[in-house]
């Protein structure tokens, strides 16, 4: 077991609030101190209570790095009292934006610059709210990293992050990041960035979550498959009516991927894709499984495949598979519907879509 190791003294030595300690949070901010940065942990006192007693480990390529007495912030009042701060990150789930930007309203002349880690497409847009538009930074992370306890981040596969242009200090912040170990890339579109990490995050997610399968079970079956591809097919409808190309990310050649999905009949990409498709969560399940089967009540798959639906109906493009599976997992996060219904009986789904789409 490793402890903190000092980056280069040319590396500046910045203050982050990480608002957020999950998997994604453990791991990045957890990455930053362990070259020395300072960051201060905004998070519940029941979480708080933990990290005070264990600290935070980082397994990175089968190393674990212990990382003792983080600082911790139980609220907004208590963490800028721990600032100022050089950079703000933002890690918590897509489904809690609503609830942050209005706790971070009141304290909007105190904060800093935002990074946006979330999933979707539309929480820069509730951060600009706060600190406005320009100090708004888009970033996204490719590297599939699980928690399994509370401050525990393992990476699954190391892969990277993207992080969009714009910002003044973009050139210190990649530099911090890439000392971290995180991999950091700039990328020009921002938008064109996270629709692309969309399309990683719907691949055998919903499904996964309804069905109760893993997404190598998925791939596996032929007609599930084609749902996925059907998926896609949709995302990639919206993002062509939104003038979006699909861009490469850290590890993931999706303009590849979306080429055989796109062009090639489901049955001649499976054996192609499904092996590659499998391998890439590493050994995690997806995180709408995670909430869905851990008994979280919340789903984010309303700002995954529920976005696609929501940008296609503004923008004329039908996405009807993307709406059976936001439709319904939501009805399975609420109780609507018993999880039994689906679990393992692709048939049930697949009829479902059929009758949605006529």
């Amino acid at each position: 077991m490793r402890s903190v190791t000092l980056a280069s003294p040319s590396i500046p030595r910045w203050s982050f609030l990480c608002i957020g300690a999950g998997a994604l949070g453990t791991y990045i901010g957890g990455s930053l101190m362990r070259v020395g940065q300072r960051v201060v942990f905004l998070v519940r006192p029941a979480t708080a209570e933990i990290l005070r007693a264990r600290g935070l480990r980082l397994v990175l390529e089968g190393t674990t790095y212990a990382l003792s007495e983080p600082l911790l912030a139980t609220s907004l009042d208590e963490a800028l009292r721990l600032g100022p701060y050089d950079m703000g990150l933002v890690t918590i789930k897509a489904y809690d934006i609503e609830d942050l930007v209005k706790a971070l309203l009141p304290y909007r002349a105190a904060l800093p610059p935002l990074v946006c880690l979330q999933n979707g497409v539309e929480s820069e847009a509730h951060l600009a709210q706060v600190v406005g538009e320009a100090n708004v930074i888009t970033a996204t992370l490719t590297s599939a990293v699980s928690r399994p306890e509370v401050g525990v981040a393992v990476v699954e596969r190391l892969r990277g992050m993207g992080v969009a242009r714009g910002h003044k200090l973009l050139p210190p912040l990649l530099a911090i990041l890439n000392a971290a170990g995180l991999r950091a890339r700039e990328y020009p579109d921002a938008t064109a960035m996270k629709w692309s990490k969309l399309l990683t995050n719907l691949l055998a997610n919903a499904s996964a979550a309804i069905l109760d399968m893993s997404p190598a079970e998925i791939f596996a079956h032929p007609e599930l498959y084609a749902l996925e591809v059907g998926q896609i097919r949709e995302a990639l409808a919206v993002m062509r009516r939104l003038g979006l190309n699909v861009v490469n990310l850290p590890g993931a050649p999706l303009r590849l991927l979306v080429t055989f999905m796109s062009t090639l009949p489901p049955d001649i990409s499976r054996p192609i894709l499904s092996p590659f498709l499998s391998r890439g969560r590493g050994q995690k399940m997806p995180s709408l499984h995670i909430d869905l089967h851990g008994g979280r009540g919340k789903t984010e798959v309303d700002y995954l495949n529920g976005a696609v639906v929501r940008f296609g109906q503004r923008l004329g493009v039908p996405t009807p598979i993307n709406r059976v599976l936001n439709e319904t997992l939501l009805a399975l996060s609420r109780g609507d519907l018993p999880k039994t219904r689906f679990q393992r009986r692709p048939e049930v789904l697949l009829e479902q879509v059929r009758q949605t789409m006529g």
